[in-house]
């Protein structure tokens, strides 16, 4: 459904509900407790006990929720969703044993991802994202992130950025758009990383920055990617505009990049593998939401597991999410990304469900409007067809979305 369908509105009193574990903080209800969401004009007005409703409430038109579990829609808070082409065949070709170098020798790698992407015009990259969001959004997701990255050059970011903000309007989810110029060097740069990124700095962001087409400023901060200055130097340039920081940190190796992006007040460090415990600290104080990528762990085989226990132990807020991406992550499932989180980096059900609501919201800067149910947010919660919030993590491969209302509207699933 597109915005040539509208949704139908979600206002009313919801009711027949059980309020997951952390979903409704101001309204703390045991799991057996009926609960109930009154929402007038697209935003949550009342969220408690069933029995303790206003009387000014009860005039409303009812949705049953027949039992079902309720938790905050879920945000997908680090994606690179809008892309030309898809790179099975390099995946394929890794498996059969081809090195890093002959897979590249044969175009693929980024190279090629950036190739299909200038290649195609904003419609079609409209027409490859479109299913892929839809996959997501089937999995009760109510915010995303979409980078740019693919297109290294003005227009092709341009055009990218367009394409998530045309997503947003097409499917009624919010979408927050970063700006990744800073991803890869682009081929006509080759051995010339100082100019490429005095382009990004200088003439890029600003343009597409005065398009109204950037929310966030992001970096791959690594040694086959951006050096600490030059990821210095687009902060410096985000922070001119206005704009947040977020950096793809301590991924393949210990560069120290979080504690740069904490001095900056970055909204998120994303990866960190290699998080050192330097950087633990930097992020605790700024307040920096560390974001676990389980997907591209699982597809690389890594074998480097995020601390965790550190990030546990300092109160750093842990978020999760797919990094669907067409080389290391062609994730489509936030909720399969929550079983990782938990199977592989050993995350609690309350922390996993945390790091796809609150945390991941946080990291996106949307910490007011998503990633909880409370009076005067606007109304995005999914109701699920399980009876434990553990279900969520626990099932794989199943979908148990009831009804999703997205934006004040019911965006999945019918009411009975």
């Amino acid at each position: 459904m597109t915005s040539a369908t509208p949704f139908p509105s979600a206002d009313g009193l919801w009711t027949g509900l059980r309020l997951a574990p952390g979903a409704a903080p101001g309204a703390a209800l045991d799991a057996d407790t009926e609960a109930a969401i009154a929402v007038t004009e697209g935003t949550i007005r009342w969220v408690g006990a069933r029995s303790a409703l206003p009387a000014r409430f009860e005039g409303l038109p009812l949705h049953d929720g027949g039992g079902a579990l309720v938790t905050p829609g879920l945000v997908d808070c680090h994606t690179h969703l809008v892309y030309g082409g898809q790179r099975a065949n390099e995946f394929a070709m890794r498996l059969a044993g081809a090195t890093y170098e002959e897979v590249a020798k044969a175009g693929g790698g980024i190279v090629s991802s950036v190739r299909a992407t200038r290649e195609a015009d904003e419609d079609a990259l409209f027409a490859q994202a479109a299913p892929r969001l839809e996959q997501l959004l089937a999995d009760g997701v109510c915010a995303i992130e979409i980078k740019s990255g693919y297109g290294l050059a003005l227009e092709h970011e341009q055009k990218q950025l367009r394409v998530a903000r045309r997503l947003g309007e097409a499917y009624g989810v919010t979408v927050r758009t970063t700006f990744l110029g800073a991803h890869a060097l682009p081929p006509e740069y080759a051995g010339r990383s100082g100019d490429y990124i005095d382009l990004v700095c200088s003439q890029m962001l600003p343009a597409l920055a005065a398009e109204g087409l950037v929310d966030a400023v992001d970096v791959f901060c690594e040694r086959i990617a951006f050096s600490l200055a030059e990821t210095e130097q687009v902060f410096k340039a985000a922070k001119a505009l206005g704009l947040p920081v977020k950096l793809h940190a301590e991924q393949l190796s210990d560069m120290g990049g979080a504690a740069l992006a904490a001095r900056y007040g970055a909204l998120s460090c994303d990866h960190i593998e290699h998080l050192s415990a330097e950087g633990i600290e930097a992020m605790r104080q700024s307040g920096t939401v560390a974001v676990l990528l389980p997907g591209a762990y699982y597809t690389l085989r890594d074998t480097q597991l995020p601390p965790i226990e550190a990030l546990r132990t300092a109160g750093v807020p842990m978020a999760v999410s797919t990094d669907h991406n067409p080389g290391t992550s062609p994730a489509l499932s936030l909720l399969l990304m929550m079983n990782m989180a938990c199977t592989l980096f050993r995350l609690t059900v309350p922390e996993a469900l945390a790091g796809v609501t609150v945390h991941a919201a946080r990291a996106l800067g949307l910490q007011d409007t998503h990633g909880t149910i409370a009076e005067d947010m606007p109304a995005n919660f999914v109701l699920w067809n399980v009876r434990d919030a553990a279900e969520l993590a626990y099932w794989f491969g199943q979908r148990p979305v009831r009804t999703v209302v997205r934006q004040g509207r019911i965006a999945v699933g019918a009411t009975r």
